[in-house]
């Protein structure tokens, strides 16, 4: 696509961001990440041993020369944990930028909304590049963009659940308060369908894990997801006809024999 999405001055190309977890193996993994298209790639730093790099590893199928790496801190129930795995990322030589996870709640993984203000404040003073994933509450998106926060990422469903946007209408208010940094949908997209709706309503980007890893063709999926987002982001730009209740003739009656 030619209209490219900054976050915080670094160009991105797709719109589309995949994640790495759950898939059968590496390979498949890396294939899918081919097929989706993405440049950005998240990685949990908490569930990848991104230091010890004698044994194989998930970095060794994900070209840092092509990809652009996105820790994150996924399993991180507290601001302590959250901080350390931030910091590993950055010191392993990954990335400045992290994909910031405080869970609150074991069931639901929604975010520690709290917890995610403070570590956010935190990591972005020590010069972090923080895109932390959120609740879909336009209050804590303000929030988060007060305390230094390069991105939100508002949860489109619980994450892993596939159940779409359930809230679209706080999406959209999020994208009319928030116009400084760039608004991700980040969980609960099941299918292509979900992540063009996302994009249609004037997001960012997307980033997507489950609905690819656990497709029944992951890789076909991973192209549809590719496919949906640059479908969904030029009916955006080119701006869909209003909703009418009663019909409309498409060809003009004026003139007719």
């Amino acid at each position: 696509m030619d209209d490219k999405l900054i976050v915080s001055s670094i160009e991105i190309k797709s719109r589309l961001w995949v994640g790495t977890g759950k898939y059968k193996d590496f390979d498949e993994t890396a294939r899918a990440i081919e097929a989706s298209g993405a440049d950005i790639v998240t990685v949990a730093v908490r569930r990848v041993n991104i230091t010890d790099r004698k044994s194989t590893n998930l970095l060794d199928y994900i070209d840092p020369k092509k990809y652009k790496i996105l820790p994150n801190t996924a399993g991180c129930y507290n601001v302590e944990d959250a901080l350390r795995y931030a910091r590993l990322g950055r010191e392993a030589g990954v990335s400045d930028m992290v994909k910031l996870e405080v869970i609150g709640d074991d069931k639901t993984l929604f975010p520690d909304v709290c917890g995610l203000l403070k570590a956010t404040e935190i990591l972005a003073k020590e010069g972090f590049i923080v895109l932390p994933y959120s609740s879909d509450d336009p209050i804590t998106a303000q929030r988060l963009v007060d305390a230094g926060a390069a991105a939100v990422m508002p949860l489109g469903a619980p994450i892993g659940s596939g159940l779409g946007i359930r809230n679209p209408y706080n999406i959209k208010i999020i994208l009319e308060l928030i116009k400084t940094v760039p608004i991700v949908v980040d969980a609960g997209v099941g299918t292509a369908s979900d992540a063009a709706e996302a994009m249609e309503l004037g997001c960012d980007a997307v980033l997507i894990n489950t609905a690819i890893a656990g497709a029944k063709d992951p890789i076909m999926m991973a192209e549809a997801m590719k496919h949906a987002v640059i479908a969904g982001r030029y009916a955006y730009k080119s701006g869909r006809i209003p909703r009418k209740l009663y019909a409309s003739a498409s060809s003009p009656i004026e003139g007719m024999l």
